[in-house]
This record gives structure tokens, C-alpha cells and sequence, in this order.
């Protein structure tokens, strides 16, 4: 197991807290309108992330909006608590895309045999939906760093690399949300990825593999795609069938130590439910209940140490899109508790 020695020689200083609050209060948010007037749990998202699939398409595209339609229907939150991200700047995802791979990407240059790679046929409407799905990302982390806790309705699109998408993966969100947000900060700004998909979040280890201010955190099936794994700062493989109580031992033998001795200023948190038991891509068994107490541990050992966290829903592919909506919504249920206990 090897982890990247790149952890604080120094304790973080009172001076420090306060010239970080500044520059979050100064910071500009890439949002199409402001809540700032709500007190309850921050939701990003947008219509525009789904986009039209050939028919009987693997990817559950329809499962973006029913995550909120499921969320404001058993009134988890309301409609107050929802912000609308931008689309994702070309500039925006040049600082982990290549230039080449961005121009030929947004203006359908794409081949049959990258096509192939990626699950998707190109469009003008998945080039969308990957921009907005990557802005909702950013946002939630910018809010996260001024509210302690925000959750998109999308992201975790890890398999993507600086030069070609993967495995229904064109735009890796959660490392142009980190890239951005460490180089903004004069302090360099550290971030600590929590990446629980069931696959390995090979494009974001790879991405980041020399970056010694972000930290690639990885709980996967080792005999889950990708076949080739990345070497991720931390990863840590689990055999097929591991169930809820192992899984949790699991990343509760690694996560506070990480939290502890990392010290993040940001922990950006990939909530996939692919490890499922009826995940029709996971080969895990973790329960509904399961997901829960996962996600509740996960954010409540951020928030309590003072770290902002966002969250984003990561992997899950089922049939039955309203089931695996639900699903997915087990980490905004969970943020919401989170939300409540802590008094945030």
C-alpha cells in the first residue's frame, strides 16, 4: 500500500483559519442564481444534467432528475435549498483537460474507437450535460467551503483522464472542482478526494499523482473494472461480496487517520452506489442501510474536525431508474442529518 508523503510538517494557525475564511468570503461563485437566503442544506443541481441516449442505452441518464423529484417529494428539502450551477467554462476545464482533447471533445471530433471507449455516442447535448454536471461540482464545492456541507445531484465522472474520457466518463468533474479550488487559494489550498464508487477512480489518481496538495482516497472491487488500475495516493482494494459491516470497518480503519493527518481544507466525497448488493455493475453487498451509515460516517468525521465537504453521487446503474434515484439520494438524506446534528 503506498500513500504519497506529502502531509503538513506544521499545525494549521489561528492566522491561518482566518486568512482562509477571507478569501472564501471573497471568492466569486459560479452559480446561475444565489440562496443565500436559506438555511437548510445546500442541493446543486440542473436540468440540463441529462441529455438524449439511443434507446436501451446503459447509462440510467433518467436518473439525475428524479434524484431531486425524490427529494423534494418526501420533502427532504425544498425547492429553496436548490442552486443553480453555470456551465463549466472551456477555460474552466483546461486546468486538468488537455487542450486537444477539450477542442475535439466540444466540437465533435470525437472517433468511433473513443466513442467506444467512453459508452457514449458524441452529441451536442452530452458535451452539455458534461459541462453542467462539472460546474454543479465546482459550485458545490465553493459553497461547501463557505456553508461546511453541500451535495450535487451529479458528479464523480472519476474515470476520465486529461486526454480521453472512460467508462461513461468525459469530463472528470471532481478534479477541475479540486484543480480549481487548490490554485485559487494563495495558502494552496489541500484537498482530500473520498472516492467509495465501487470502480476505482483511476483517472482522478492519475491526474493528481505528483500534486502533492490533493490527496486520491480509494475504496474499490479490485477485480472491477478498470482493469489497469491507477495507483491512487491511498487505495484500498476489497474482494467481491463484502458486506455493510466489513465495508464500514473498512473505511473507518482509514479515514480519520487521513483526516487527522492530511488536515484538509476541503474534502470533495464521491458517494457511488454501485458497491449494491443489486447494483447490476458492482459485485459488492452492501444494503440501502448500508449506503446510509456509510455516508453518515463519512460526513460526520468531516464536519466535526471543521473540514467543509461536498458531495457528489458517483456510480449506480439499475434498470429502475425511480429505485436507483432513491438510491442515490440516500447521501442527500444522510447530508441532511448531518446538517441538523451539527447545527450547521
Amino acid at each position: 500500500m503506498y500513500i504519497k508523503q506529502i502531509f503538513s510538517k506544521r499545525p494549521r494557525t489561528k492566522l491561518d483559519q482566518l486568512v482562509g475564511a477571507a478569501i472564501t468570503f471573497c471568492r466569486c461563485f459560479h452559480a446561475e442564481q444565489i440562496r443565500p437566503e436559506d438555511n437548510g442544506l445546500p442541493i446543486v443541481h440542473h436540468s440540463k444534467y441529462v441529455c438524449e441516449l439511443p434507446a436501451n442505452h446503459r447509462f440510467p441518464m433518467g436518473k439525475f432528475p428524479r434524484v431531486l423529484h425524490f427529494l423534494l417529494k418526501d420533502q427532504v428539502i425544498t425547492d429553496k435549498q436548490v442552486w443553480v450551477p453555470e456551465i463549466a467554462s472551456q477555460h474552466l476545464l483546461s486546468g486538468v483537460h488537455t487542450d486537444e482533447y477539450l477542442d475535439n471533445f466540444i466540437n465533435g471530433k470525437i472517433n468511433e474507437q473513443e466513442q467506444r471507449r467512453t459508452g457514449f455516442p458524441w452529441s451536442e447535448g452530452i458535451v452539455r450535460r458534461c459541462r453542467y454536471e462539472t460546474g454543479g461540482t465546482v459550485l458545490a464545492a465553493e459553497i461547501a467551503l463557505q456553508r461546511g456541507l453541500a451535495c450535487s445531484t451529479a458528479g464523480g465522472t472519476h474515470h476520465a483522464f486529461p486526454s480521453y474520457g472512460s467508462g461513461f466518463c468525459l469530463l472528470n468533474d471532481l478534479a477541475v472542482a479540486a484543480k480549481y479550488l487548490t490554485g485559487k487559494s494563495p495558502l494552496k489550498r489541500k484537498v482530500l478526494i473520498v472516492d467509495l464508487d465501487v470502480h476505482q477512480g483511476d483517472g482522478t489518481a492519475f491526474i493528481f499523482k505528483e500534486e502533492s496538495c490533493v490527496f486520491t482516497f480509494s475504496v474499490h472491487c479490485g477485480k472491477n473494472f478498470p482493469l489497469r488500475k491507477q495507483q491512487s495516493d491511498l487505495d484500498v482494494s476489497v474482494e467481491d461480496g463484502m458486506e455493510d459491516k466489513e465495508y464500514l470497518s473498512t473505511v473507518e480503519a482509514h479515514l480519520p487517520w487521513l483526516l487527522d493527518t492530511f488536515r484538509p481544507d476541503l474534502v470533495l466525497y464521491d458517494a457511488g452506489v454501485d458497491p449494491h448488493w443489486e447494483d447490476e455493475l458492482g459485485r459488492l453487498r452492501l444494503t440501502d442501510q448500508g449506503l446510509y451509515q456509510r455516508d453518515l460516517y463519512v460526513m460526520k468525521s468531516v464536519v466535526t474536525r471543521g473540514v467543509p465537504v461536498a458531495t457528489v453521487i458517483g456510480g449506480g446503474y439499475s434498470r429502475d431508474i425511480d429505485k436507483l434515484a432513491i438510491r442515490h439520494s440516500i447521501v442527500h438524506r444522510a447530508a441532511t442529518q448531518v446538517w441538523r446534528e451539527c447545527g450547521m
